[in-house]
């Protein structure tokens, strides 16, 4: 996503529960671009900028991508205390859930990007199928 050359929207940092069976919450640095969501363990490299492949000493298995064409909708936002619980629903009906500070806003800015991809992706069908019509 990144080595595209995709701009970093918003970066900090998100709580993930994970799919075991102790559903423990573990942090993860997440940059939101335009393309979708990087999950990054806390301690792992930031990714590479430039359009370069990632080095092999950098286990990148580790960097999870959510790409926006595999997302179907942020759901359940629910606040307590003082964090905002949302579900990221992917098509394949996984879902994901993140927790973060209530003023992060981070359920509103995945939102926001995603709608505006799936736009971005609308206009671009409507001008192709315009284009071979002609």
């Amino acid at each position: 996503m990144l080595e595209s050359g995709c701009k970093a929207v918003k970066e900090g940092m998100l709580e993930k529960r994970s799919d075991g069976l102790l559903q423990l919450w573990k942090k993860k640095r997440c940059i939101l671009t335009e393309e979708g969501l990087l999950l990054i363990p806390p301690k792992h490299p930031p990714p590479p900028q430039q359009q370069q492949p990632v080095p092999p000493a950098e286990p990148a298995a580790k960097i999870k991508e959510l790409h926006f064409s595999n997302m179907k909708t942020v759901d359940c936002v629910e606040r307590k205390g003082k964090y905002v619980y949302f579900t990221v629903v992917m098509a394949e009906g996984k879902e994901i859930d993140f927790r973060c500070a209530q003023e992060q806003g981070w359920n509103a800015a995945i939102t926001l990007q995603m709608v505006q991809y799936k736009n971005r992706q609308a206009i671009l069908a409507v001008r192709s199928t315009r284009q071979k019509q002609q």
